[in-house]
């Protein structure tokens, strides 16, 4: 992988990390039609991931900061778990927890089995199509206040079914929260501040491995997803305020038509041969 492939990876992952189209789904199928024609991997794209999630952590500062300060002073006994701050730090590892034990348990998987782009194609459309039904009959009545412990962990299996690429981690966790009654902002906020501990965690994990065993140096390189990963933080950044502003006045249709169309569009090419599952 050369310098302007990594930043034009970069550049897709920004834009459709929280956008609920899947952004593993893009790097792995824009993998195949860059000039080193292959799949980045499952380790390139948990890394980049780092830049998306760290313009989540300067978008939310305040919030974090409250969140975490709060949650603290209550695990202390200086405040009580109705604070909605503090609930809300304990809510966010309560959710996290369905995507690391799933993650440890089918990592090998993830990092194979999950990335064949048949089965890319048909999360893209199945999981289009679901969103689609939630945006239009989810009743969108509640607030974060409304968040409980058993609402989180659907949240967090939400989230966990981004394991497989295709499915998306932000449209997995608005989906269930629509299902459940959340308002779209109300959704994505939680969506967005419930990917930092899980996307985090296996970003450094997979950079640690990756230097460590020297497969990322050998393959894409640490120079070219470091460049990767600036670039989605910047673009990230400029995303987030996109949708919350978005959000506030229209629906996800957009997005379930681009879903759809893009399956179907893999599909073709798959069927045609022009492109390796």
């Amino acid at each position: 992988m050369n310098f302007l492939d990594a930043i034009v990876l970069g550049l897709v992952q920004g834009l459709t990390e929280f956008l609920p189209i899947s952004s593993s789904a893009h790097l792995l199928i824009l993998g195949h039609f860059l000039p080193f024609a292959s799949d980045p991997g499952a380790a390139f794209t948990a890394i980049t991931q780092i830049g998306t999630e760290a313009a989540v952590l300067i978008y939310f500062w305040k919030d974090i900061v409250r969140i975490v300060g709060h949650f603290f002073r209550a695990l202390f006994g200086r405040l009580t778990w109705k604070d909605p701050d503090a609930r809300m730090g304990w809510l966010i590892i309560v959710g996290s927890i369905p995507i690391v034990v799933l993650g440890l348990i089918f990592k090998h998987q993830i990092e194979t089995v999950a990335r064949n782009l048949w089965l890319v194609a048909i999360t893209l459309i199945v999981f289009g199509v679901i969103l689609g039904i939630a945006d239009i009959y989810g009743r969108k009545q509640r607030d974060l206040n409304d968040l409980t412990a058993g609402r989180g962990i659907i949240f967090g299996l939400a989230q966990a079914l981004a394991l497989i690429p295709g499915v998306s981690r932000s449209g997995g966790t608005i989906t269930a929260g629509l299902f459940m009654g959340f308002t779209r902002a109300s959704a994505a906020r939680y969506s967005f501040l419930l990917a930092l501990p899980a996307v985090f965690g296996s970003g450094f994990f997979e950079l640690y491995s990756s230097v460590k065993d020297g497969s990322l140096t050998s393959t894409v390189g640490l120079g070219q997803t470091l460049v990767a990963t600036v670039v989605a933080f910047v673009v990230g950044f400029g995303v987030i305020a996109f949708l919350m502003r978005w959000l506030s006045t229209r629906s996800f249709l957009p997005f379930v038509i681009y879903r759809i169309l893009l399956g179907l569009v893999l599909i073709i090419l798959l069927g045609f041969g022009l492109v390796q599952a």
